[in-house]
This record gives C-alpha cells, structure tokens and sequence, in this order.
C-alpha cells in the first residue's frame, strides 16, 4: 500500500472504527487513542496490508486488543492505588447513544465485543468468530445473550426515565 494509499484508508476507515471502539469502551478520547495506535502500527506494514484481505479488520483486531490490554492495565492500577471506584465520565453525543454504550459496558467482555463486531461493524456471524477466534456456534450463543442482556438493560433504562422526557417538556 501506497502512502497515498495508506492516507485515503486512514481518511475513510478512522471515523468509524473510533465510533466502533467507542461502542466497545464507552470512552471517546479512549477509542480514539487505540485506534490512532493501531493506524501507527498498520503504518509500519503498510506493504504487507495490501496483500491482507481486509486491512480495515486487522487495524480494528488492533485496536479491541489494545483497548482491552489498557482496560486490564489501568484495572490492576487502580486495584493498587485507590480503593474507591473511578468516577463516570463518558462523553456521549445523545441520551439514546448513551444509553446503549451504558448498556454495553453491563456485558461481559467477550459477549459485548461479539455484539459490537456483528451489530455497530456489520459483520457475518463467520467473520465474528474469524476475528475472535471462537466457534461459530459460540459466537451465536454470545450474540444472542448478548443481545437478551442489552435488552434488560435498555427496559429498566427507560423504564427509569423522568417524566419530563416522556412529556417532551424540559423543566
């Protein structure tokens, strides 16, 4: 791949694998951080991502993986320096994309990641499984957990809803 090359992928595929990453992690400055790591790394085998078949799935294979290695690191520290949660400061740019990134951030690890590839990236249930490295059928029961566990969640979300919101007045 051509830098001309390389700058036209990078244009075209970093808006969405950020907002896919933000779906993933909850945290837009996060996402946007592995992915940019994941676009440095693809920049040093640029040559070789022209043979790949999907460049775009291995910088975002990347950038899950960097995301969840960050998420593992800063856990650990945490678990050392401080005995009290992290406070909850996740940008969103609506309530109903709120929502669902809260809602996400509920699933178990492997079962968002399955949701997230299949759902916010459009991917086959095959390609899933060739990302993650599961069974086809694992990936299915993932999904479908996945999906099950998200729509608790999205009920008691709105359910829990102030009243000025269902009225449509603020105030």
């Amino acid at each position: 791949m051509t830098e001309e090359e390389f700058d036209a992928f990078y244009a075209t595929a970093f808006p969405r694998l950020t907002g896919q990453l933000y779906a993933f992690t909850g945290d837009l400055g996060e996402a946007q951080d592995v992915v940019q790591e994941a676009f440095v790394r693809a920049w040093d085998r640029r040559r070789k991502l022209l043979a790949d078949e999907a460049p775009e799935a291995w910088v975002r294979t990347v950038a899950m993986r960097l995301a969840v290695s960050r998420w593992r690191r800063a856990r650990r520290w945490l678990e050392l320096v401080r005995h009290t949660p992290p406070q909850e400061t996740t940008p969103g740019p609506g309530p109903d994309r709120t929502a669902l990134v809260a809602a996400l951030r509920q699933l178990p690890e492997q079962q968002r990641m399955a949701v997230v590839l299949h759902h916010l990236c459009d991917l086959s249930v095959e390609q899933v499984a060739s990302e993650t490295g599961a069974p086809v059928g694992t990936v299915k029961a993932r999904l479908s957990r996945g999906r099950a566990a998200l729509a608790r969640h999205l009920m008691v979300d709105e359910a829990e809803e102030p009243a000025w919101r269902e009225s449509g007045r603020v105030g």
